[in-house]
């Protein structure tokens, strides 16, 4: 079966930086979308952070902070978080979309990210 793992969630210190990672177990090539979002209690999903063919895309609170990565040959995409904040803290989830036939959507279980002194 398909699937994402994410790693590198945990506690940190308003101000400081952690690195995400998504493990893919099926490869993944360049034309497929790869994002991460994340969902804080009591809100709604939202994006953080895409890449694609197109570019890198950002929410705006992202930008400026994070950085998605990806490396197509080991099938992984990170997310680079830097000066973090308490707003930040959230369950962040990495997905991998196919958009051209055939039609393919995965997400990973999420990574619990808390921010806090």
């Amino acid at each position: 079966q398909e699937h994402l793992v994410e790693s590198g969630g945990g506690l940190v210190q308003p101000g400081g930086s952690l690195r995400l990672s998504c493990q893919a177990s099926r490869t993944i090539t360049y034309i497929w979308f790869m994002s991460w979002y994340r969902q804080a209690p009591g809100k709604e999903r939202e994006l953080v952070a895409e890449t694609s063919l197109s570019g890198d895309r950002y929410a705006d609170s992202a930008k400026g902070r994070f950085t998605i990565s990806r490396d197509n040959a080991k099938n992984t995409v990170d997310l680079q978080m830097n000066k973090v904040t308490p707003e930040d803290t959230a369950v962040y989830y990495c997905r991998a979309e196919r958009r051209t036939f055939p039609l393919t959507d995965l997400w990973g279980r999420g990574t619990q990210v808390t921010v806090s002194s």
